[in-house]
């Protein structure tokens, strides 16, 4: 599997251009002609472009060095924060990247020219599969404090998709509790799922001692569905579980919530009579496993 994995990047790179000089027969490495494209005609702040494009500060500012000393970007601080460093093109920064983006075109066009329709097809098709496989492999996964910003945005954004998608709407006060010293060890861990930068889903865990412990507020942004996300946050919850000498496991849903109910089961979860007195589920299920979670 990695021989297949360095073969694709080796072919992939050779057949964009990434190993030329001069990007697309233009004076700029392969890295300052994607800085100019993600800068965009809005503008970008630096910490955004770092974390978008995954590349530590020294980097990237060497590449805006370089694109200052051209004359196509301009670098400033923000107007309502000066702490924030913003970047702009100019107007030849806006005409380098419209040169590039047409010869962007040109190059994937050439890619595309000598295969029959058929396979042409084939390699889009195989492209897009490829794209969401890396994306997915792209999303971190790690414990935070519940009362972090990006903790409270993941619980807003499920609260308002309950809210939404039950039958009688969802009143938190009136469901089982999971509130944020529930959350945070010892008593329980709050995992965030972040593409980014950006938090794209949560999962968090309650223990109870010796008695199972309970999966709850699993959510995963529509921008980040189909990534396989959700089934990550479950494995890794019960990893962590299983670090702390939980053996089983228990969650309980709503009807309404049928891909959940799916992942649950598929994920080896059964379902079992009612252990609680939740006024919003309609299914109760539980897990048990024999040491580590894997």
């Amino acid at each position: 599997m990695v021989s297949q994995v360095r073969r694709f990047n080796r072919i992939v790179t050779q057949r964009v251009g990434a190993l030329e000089d001069r990007f697309l027969a233009r004076d700029h490495s392969l890295g300052e002609a994607r800085m100019l494209w993600e800068i965009g005609p809005e503008g970008r702040d630096v910490r955004s472009l770092r974390t978008g494009l995954g590349l530590d500060s020294g980097y990237v500012s060497r590449l805006l060095r370089s694109l200052e000393a051209a004359r196509l970007v301009t670098v400033g601080a923000s107007d309502t924060d000066k702490r924030i460093r913003n970047v702009r093109l100019t107007a030849a920064g806006s005409v380098e990247r419209a040169v590039l983006d047409d010869r962007a075109e040109r190059r994937a066009e050439s890619l595309l020219a000598p295969l029959t329709p058929v396979q042409r097809v084939r390699l889009v098709a195989a492209m897009a599969d490829v794209e969401r496989l890396m994306t997915a492999a792209m999303v971190e996964m790690a414990p935070i404090d519940p009362s972090d910003p990006r903790a409270q945005y993941c619980l807003r954004s499920y609260i308002r998709e309950l809210n939404l998608r039950f039958e009688s709407g969802w009143d938190p006060s009136r469901s089982i509790s999971a509130a944020e010293a529930e959350l945070r060890p010892p008593s329980g861990i709050f995992l965030l799922a972040s593409l980014h930068g950006n938090p794209i889903g949560c999962g968090a865990i309650k223990f109870h001692g010796e008695e199972p412990a309970e999966i709850k507020r699993m959510w995963v942004s529509d921008s980040a569905r189909g990534l396989g996300i959700g089934r990550r946050l479950l494995n890794d919850l019960e990893a962590q579980g299983a670090a702390h000498g939980t053996s089983t496991f228990r969650l309980e849903t709503n009807r309404a919530l049928q891909e959940a109910i799916n992942l649950y089961r598929s994920s080896g979860y059964v379902e079992v009579a009612p252990f609680n007195d939740e006024p919003y589920a309609h299914h109760w299920f539980e897990k048990r496993i024999a040491g580590p979670a894997k």
